[in-house]
């Protein structure tokens, strides 16, 4: 499974999403597929706000583009952990530096099999991850309205 999965062009019918309005500053985020994400600012509990969204979204792709890649060399149950930081800009509004950690048991594979699988990875990252490549590539956001 790669990033590209959940674009339109390779799903037999493209995933609708949008958020509800649930309260103050809270939101709950929903698609056609049956998936509910909570969203609010920093202060609620038990949200997650637009910006650690953005950053899983990231993290979730890196792990998910190299999935296969990892698997073929370490078997289908290995563990693996992408954790993603980066502090908000609050002047610009906007993340200027994200960064991911991938955390990977590599212990049972000698050097030169750890480097070339780590150089796979990259490289299954910079190809198939949808969102690592939005970012880099930098987004056209155009905002419309359905006023009734």
């Amino acid at each position: 499974m790669t990033g590209k999965d959940d674009t339109p062009e390779n799903s037999p019918a493209a995933t609708e999403l949008w958020v509800e309005r649930a309260g103050t500053r809270r939101y709950v985020g929903h698609s056609t597929r049956g998936a509910r994400v909570e969203i609010g600012s920093a202060d609620v509990e038990g949200v997650f706000t637009p910006g650690e969204l953005l950053k899983i979204a990231l993290a979730s792709c890196t792990a998910m583009a190299s999935d296969f890649t990892v698997s073929r060399r370490l078997g289908e149950d290995y563990a693996a952990t992408v954790r993603v930081s980066g502090a908000p800009d609050r002047e610009a509004e906007r993340y200027p530096r994200l960064e991911e950690t991938y955390e990977l048991d590599l212990s049972g594979l000698d050097p030169a099999m750890r480097d070339r699988l780590l150089d796979m990875i990259r490289r299954s990252v910079d190809s198939a991850c949808t969102v690592g490549r939005t970012l880099d590539a930098g987004a056209e956001v155009e905002l419309g309205f359905d006023i009734r």
